[in-house]
């Protein structure tokens, strides 16, 4: 590890940037006398006029308040960057005078301190925003006034203001305060008041809480003399840049003003911004219609300008419309307060955000042009001359607006409504506690409705994005909208504005939009992510389009699936598959789709309570002064003592909290200067959520070390990988061109890459062998090359097609007769058949007849009852016409179609689809159906482009199943064909197929506070490169598309399998089936692979093993990979899971006056089939005596008369980890920590299994067995004929059999050891037709092993199910046409394989 440079460190500063004083200059009051005689004159009158002065930036204050020298802490090396004094006041010759003698122009005078002023501040121009309506002198006393300000630097960054003006007397001998109070001004001045303005900045937009904290300094400010305005000010800056920026999160940090508690919330997350504003001030100004009108101004990026007669709306009412579109985001100027003399600002041409007080209304309308003027006070929006009309702002979808409309309506937004059952609060905070309470559920409900809408309006953006050429395909897309959205949209679309909306789709952002998103996504939706087909209307959507009334005008195109029931035997129902008990007390009724609909329908009218997430509050210590180093670092010690503390209280399950904790305690190390203790504290982070860990501060503190440091930090081991991962790490390189580039036809001949590019991008076909075939169809006896105006007629005809399945209308018999998946993909012409004349039509699953002149069908055939179809000739007078026929199973009858020069077309067609259904059917696949429509539809492209005698030939070339069918039949072999159940993919929608490494399946219903959704069991699916597909298992339907755990390439490790003891796991089976597998390994076929693993550690948690050394946890609820566990130094290969010991029983007995006769349960306990419990709950019971179904009766019999608490204390789970140098960790499933290790004097450890209280452990070259703390037991090798040793592949345990079964790497032979005796040698079975294993898992009593061999005289992957008794091959299944590289069970029900990149599919087997 290199030692660099030290650097100097800048750490992020508190919640202060800037505190200012402001107000009348000096040279402004040198007429006082004057000043009076003026004020006497106007006594007279009944309104005496005001008058008005130049302000000025009196003292200026900048954190930290403490000497350089003072913050160092003896034996550090830390360089402070902000260590100069940063306050500014200009030396004064008479002490009663000095807060009004400093000239703003002088900042470094001879006199004055030297101060550096934050970015984006400009003393120059702050003082008129600070008095925005100019500073004048008043004749009565006024109320203290707060409003609030947005500073931007050149760069764009903001940081906010808040300003609190007050107004204190003018008095008598040339200065402002005499030593009198507030209520003592002279007789002669009693009528002259000043205002002065204290002026807060922050980098974050604190508007209620730094209006609060101002709050309390008026206080204090109004009573002080003069020569005390600058302590007390100072003293109140240093508290607020003491206090530390809370992280994301739900923990809100909370500072004692006095007399306010004042509350600083978090970000919801890393994305979100802070929000600490009344998100329902817009909806009381104006109604929800013209809500949506300045939000579409937004969304359009017009000129605006907000008017108000109160200067704080014009801020809070604009911050609060930008909040309602998060995330998108405003990116051009933003400037919510104009004074007076900045009105020059609203004649920019490019678009703005800015605010004007209502006086200058009539002006601004009449002197600039194109601006949307919003007047606040009256809740209107207008347009400024020169604008053509209102109408120029275009309208939300209609539907979408409705639904709003009806939402925000919905609302209550007088919190005195809410708050008027309760009693009067004697505390204020107390008071202010429930207002923020109310608050903060308002706030979220007005997110969640508008985060509604923004996802309605950008919804189906996604599916005209190319994500690996960065395309946006925006005419495409707005073909989809409907005629009146049209303008909506053609405006939205030309934005910056929505330019970095698609930026973050396309890199992948899960931010607030993106899991509305996914949680929103109906059934249709998660069928369409997994199977990708071209976009046509399903009968479904055709169904509901003729139901509405705005069917004309809002039509939208789709995109479908074939119906998976249509090839899914009875045995396998398509959900429901888990063996849990679900709980379906409460919708007996309906199928868990039809709960979800219901559910989303309620949610969509505003029926279902959206309540805010729990928040979590952490008082900040007080602050002592004077503001001495002593007292800073006092300060600091009591404030990490008490996070230390918080840290103690909480439980195993606080990781969210804990983190925040670590995060402020790590902050506060550093500020403090002790450097390696902040460092452990982030290093923390990685066990916690990675995804608050501040990367760019931990290498700049690191980089700042000293030598001493640097060699304490090299004993540490935390320390040593948290600074390897930081230097020697490399970041990720920046992308060429990140831009997102909008589709257009090519201008230029294009060879083969050129045109699988462009294909891609127009979004007609993704598959890169499919795209190579196009390509050999259209320049099939041409130079190999595709011209411009070929492919704009190919894309062309393609899109023609599309438009003319859009305007199909089905009779409304036929609708009721097909599926509502299916989809209207081609159309013949009107042609003569034998039921009459008519056009065919063809779904992806039969062929119908639409008669013309009546509202009928005729059912031709279905793809999997077909027969035969060939092409004829029909003679008629003479004439010669191209007849086609088709024969179907059930049909004695054949039909006839007198297609002529379409006949050819068809012929091709249908044979594809009959090809592909065959397939798909045999393989029990429907990705075959999808491919061959994907065909079809290419072939008809083909044939309209080219238009020539050899368009049928050209377009033959992409029959790839008819050719595949008539040339290699492959025969399903009739084991394969009956034990097969089902086939997914989960490439779909990529160029290539990509290999499945790893498979883990989580049951279902695993935490009753999941949503219904999330109760469905899972299928969790790793892939190249990092790469994890998550699968409703209940449907075979995507649940989450992908997300990376890390960069690292995932391939297969060592498989070992969880020993379950028998006696329990058949006992609880039926009530505690989700734990009869806990962990799956997966096996690899080379040692030399990047290794890799998974196993479901917790009912929450899934451990993915990586090539990295790191382990990812991914939290089962939230879809995220936010810890890390990163104490291995080498490629993680194996884990599985230790549950410890079995409960503890405690009885006592209790008085009860009325035993209840049955049980009474207060909570749901949890246990893994071992008997170990998931969930430390209490269960309660009575009288007489009963057996809860599924319990050991030792454990659930009752004696009568007795009430008994049995109360299981949750044993600590533990994983253990093994990496490839043969290190082996015990993790402590619930802190995360390293409860022991040690090292195995053997390198290539792949993977390790439990039994009996021993570690199993795999090398390259043998099994170790050894006991939990390291101690060798046995070693067992397998040698050859030449007495050379086998190198190991994967290893099974058989306890009930007392066996133990090896694969060896790139062998065919499998040895089974009697663990009775290890010391005799193992018996070999050899694995007929098998060329190579890969993988092997434990299955009941079976041993199903995965690999490679012939079938058919062509490689394939297969599956070979041993028969343990007899050692012998029971059953062999023809699994893929690639190697298998993975297996694992689905509750002993079913076994799940995957395939190698060829093919890239997940087979779904039956178990016997």
């Amino acid at each position: 590890m290199a030692e660099p440079t030290a650097r100097h460190l800048s750490l992020p500063s508190g919640l202060l940037e800037l505190c200012a004083l402001l107000g009348a200059s000096q040279d402004n009051l040198h007429g006082l006398e004057q000043i009076v005689r003026d004020w006497v004159e106007c006594e007279q009158c009944p309104r005496g006029p005001e008058k008005y002065y130049s302000d000025a930036v009196l003292s200026v204050f900048v954190p930290p308040f403490t000497a350089k020298d003072d913050v160092r802490v003896p034996g550090t090396s830390c360089t402070l960057s902000k260590a100069r004094r940063r306050s500014f006041r200009k030396k004064r010759e008479k002490p009663r005078m000095e807060a009004w003698k400093s000239h703003p122009g002088d900042l470094k005078g001879p006199d004055s301190e030297d101060i550096i002023i934050p970015g984006g501040v400009d003393l120059l121009a702050l003082p008129q925003l600070c008095f925005p309506g100019g500073l004048c002198v008043a004749s009565e006393l006024k109320e203290d006034y707060i409003h609030f300000l947005v500073l931007t630097d050149v760069c764009g960054n903001r940081t906010y203001g808040v300003v609190a003006q007050y107004y204190r007397p003018l008095h008598d001998e040339y200065c402002f305060y005499n030593g009198k109070t507030h209520g003592e001004p002279s007789v002669s001045s009693a009528r002259r008041f000043v205002p002065f303005a204290v002026c807060v900045v922050s980098r974050f937009p604190y508007y209620n809480s730094l209006k609060d904290c101002l709050s309390c300094l008026l206080t204090h400010l109004k009573l002080c003399k003069d020569f005390e305005v600058d302590n007390h000010i100072k003293d109140f800056a240093a508290r607020l840049s003491l206090i530390p920026s809370p992280p994301p999160g739900p923990l809100h940090l909370i500072f004692n003003m006095k007399p306010l508690q004042v509350v600083f919330p978090s970000r919801a997350d890393p994305e979100s911004p802070v929000i600490d504003l009344d998100l329902h001030l817009p909806l009381l100004c104006f109604r929800p219609e013209k809500v949506l009108q300045i939000l579409t101004c937004i969304l359009t990026e017009q000129r605006i300008v907000f008017f108000s007669s109160d200067w704080a709306l014009l801020t809070l009412i604009a911050e609060c419309f930008l909040v309602y579109l998060h995330p998108l985001q405003w990116q051009h100027t933003f400037v919510p307060i104009l004074s007076g003399q900045m009105l020059d600002f609203v004649m920019a041409p490019t678009s703005f955000l800015m605010g004007c007080h209502l006086d200058h209304f009539e002006e601004v309308r009449k002197e600039a042009d194109g601006l949307v003027l919003i007047d606040i006070d009256h809740g209107s929006v207008t347009c400024s001359k020169f604008s053509d009309s209102d109408s120029d702002i275009p309208d939300v979808p209609f539907e979408l607006a409705q639904t709003f409309i009806q939402r925000v309506q919905s609302l209550q937004l007088h919190p005195d409504l809410h708050l008027a059952h309760l009693s009067s609060s004697t505390d204020l905070n107390e008071g202010l506690a429930r207002r923020r309470a109310w608050q903060q559920t308002l706030n979220c409900k007005i997110q969640h409705i508008t985060l509604q809408l923004l996802v309605g309006i950008f919804r189906e953006v996604k599916n005209h994005l190319n994500y690996e050429h960065r395309v946006f395909n925006s005419e495409e897309f707005l073909k989809t909208r409907a005629a009146g959205d049209q303008q909506f949209y053609k405006q939205v679309l030309d934005t910056y504005m929505f330019h970095s909306f698609l930026k973050a789709r396309l890199n992948g952002r899960m931010d607030a939009f993106a899991r509305m998103d996914l949680d929103t996504q109906s059934e249709e939706d998660r069928i369409d992510r997994m199977l990708i087909s071209p976009r046509r209307p399903t009968v479904e959507k055709m169904a509901s389009r003729k139901a509405s009334p705005l069917h004309i005008t809002h039509r939208r195109m789709v995109v479908s699936m074939p119906n998976l029931q249509d090839i899914s035997l009875p045995e396998l129902p398509p959900r429901n598959s888990s063996l849990r008990i679900m709980d379906t007390s409460s919708c007996k009724s309906s199928s868990p789709g039809e709960t979800t609909t219901l559910l989303r329908v309620l949610a969509q009218h505003g029926i279902l309570k959206v309540t805010p997430k729990s928040t979590y509050t952490f008082k900040i210590p007080e602050i002592h002064f004077p503001l001495l180093s002593q007292c800073v670092q006092t300060y600091y010690t009591d404030l990490t003592t008490l996070l230390s503390k918080a840290m103690g209280l909480l439980g195993p399950g606080d990781s969210l909290i804990l983190a925040r904790y670590f995060y402020l305690r790590g902050l506060i190390h550093a500020r403090q200067g002790q450097l390696l203790s902040a460092l452990l504290d982030f290093q923390n982070l990685y066990k916690t959520d990675i995804g608050i860990f501040p990367a760019d501060l931990v290498k700049s503190m690191v980089e700042s070390m000293s030598a001493s440091e640097w060699a304490q930090a090299e004993r540490t081991p935390e320390l040593r990988r948290l600074i390897t991962e930081v230097l020697d790490k490399p970041g990720e390189a920046p992308k060429a061109d990140d831009a997102v580039k909008n589709f257009e036809l090519p201008k230029k001949h294009m060879q083969l890459n050129d045109f699988v590019t462009r294909v891609q991008e127009s979004g007609i076909v993704k598959d890169t062998v499919v795209i190579h075939r196009l390509f050999e169809a259209l320049t099939m006896g041409h130079e190999k090359q595709i011209d411009p105006e070929t492919f704009r007629d190919f894309y062309t005809c393609w899109k023609e097609t599309e438009a003319e399945a859009q305007e199909v209308s089905l009779p409304a018999l036929l609708m009721d007769h097909l599926d509502k998946n299916e989809c209207v993909y081609k159309l013949s012409s009107s042609v003569r058949t034998n039921h009459g004349v008519g056009k065919i039509a063809m779904t992806q699953k039969r062929l119908f007849l639409l008669p013309e002149g009546r509202p009928d069908y005729v059912e031709i055939a279905t793809f999997r009852n077909i027969e035969e179809v060939k092409n004829s000739t029909m003679v008629f007078l003479l004439l010669k016409i191209p007849t086609l026929k088709i024969k179907t199973v059930a049909k004695k009858e054949v039909f006839e179609a007198n297609l002529k020069s379409e006949c050819d077309l068809w012929h091709l067609m249908v044979k594809e689809m009959w090809a592909g259904k065959k397939l798909a059917d045999d393989h029990k696949d429907p990705q075959y159906v999808q491919q061959a429509l994907t065909n079809v539809l290419l072939m008809d492209a083909v044939v309209g482009t080219l238009q020539s005698s050899s368009a049928i030939h050209a377009a033959s070339k992409l029959a790839y199943f008819d050719k595949m069918k008539n040339e290699t039949p492959m025969a399903v072999p009739k084991t394969t064909s009956e034990t097969l159940k089902h086939k997914i993919n989960p490439s779909a929608g990529e160029t290539a197929p990509q290999a499945v490494d790893v498979l883990l399946y989580t049951p279902g219903r695993l935490d009753p506070a999941e949503k219904i959704e999330d109760a469905h069991p899972k299928l969790w699916c790793a892939l190249n490169e990092g790469k994890v597909v998550v699968f409703d298992a209940s449907s075979w339907t995507i649940h989450q598309h992908r997300f990376k755990v890390g960069a690292s390439k995932v391939i297969i490790a060592v498989s070992a399998s969880l020993v379950i003891q028998t006696h329990w796991k058949h006992q609880c089976r039926c009530v505690f089936a989700e734990a009869v597998q806990l962990m799956l390994l997966l096996a690899a076929h080379a040692v030399d692979d990047y290794p890799n693993c998974m196993v479901m550690a917790e009912h929450s948690q899934v451990w993915v093993g990586s090539e990295d050394s790191v382990i990812y946890i991914i939290n089962v609820h939230s879809m995220s990979c936010n810890k890390q566990l990163t104490d291995h130094r080498a490629a993680v290969t194996g884990l599985v899971v230790h549950n410890g010991k079995k409960p503890r029983q405690f009885q006592r007995r209790f008085s009860s006056p009325r035993p209840r006769p049955s049980w009474t349960f207060s909570a749901f306990v949890r246990m893994t089939g071992a008997g170990v419990v998931q969930e430390s709950r209490v269960v309660l019971a009575t009288a007489h005596p009963t057996c809860y179904r599924g319990w050991p009766p030792s454990m659930c019999t009752v004696p009568p008369g007795l009430l008994i608490a049995y109360v299981y204390v949750r044993s600590l789970s533990e994983v253990y980890s093994c990496s490839l140098d043969g290190t082996v960790l015990a993790w402590n499933v619930s802190t995360l920590r390293v409860i022991s290790r040690f090292q195995l004097p053997y390198g290539d450890l792949m993977s390790i299994s439990l039994h009996s209280d021993r570690l199993w452990c795999c090398t390259g070259r043998s099994i170790v067995v050894v006991t939990m703390q390291g101690f060798h037991r046995h070693e067992l090798k397998i040698k050859n004929s030449d007495k050379a040793p086998v190198p190991l592949l994967a290893f099974q345990l058989l306890p009930e059999k007392e066996q133990l079964w090896v694969a060896g790497a790139g062998c065919s032979d499998l040895y089974v050891w009697s663990m009775k005796d290890l010391s005799q040698p193992p018996q070999k079975t050899p694995v007929p037709d098998c060329t190579e294993i890969s993988c092997m898992i434990r299955v009941k009593r079976q041993i199903w092993v995965g690999g490679r061999g012939l079938s058919q005289g062509r490689p394939r992957g297969k599956i070979f199910v041993m028969d343990v008794e007899k050692m012998t091959v029971e059953k062999e299944l023809v699994a893929h046409s690639d190697t298998v590289k993975t297996l694992c069970s689905a509750e002993d029900r079913y076994v799940l394989s995957g395939a190698g990149r060829e093919e890239g599919k997940i087979a779904i087997w039956k178990v016997e």
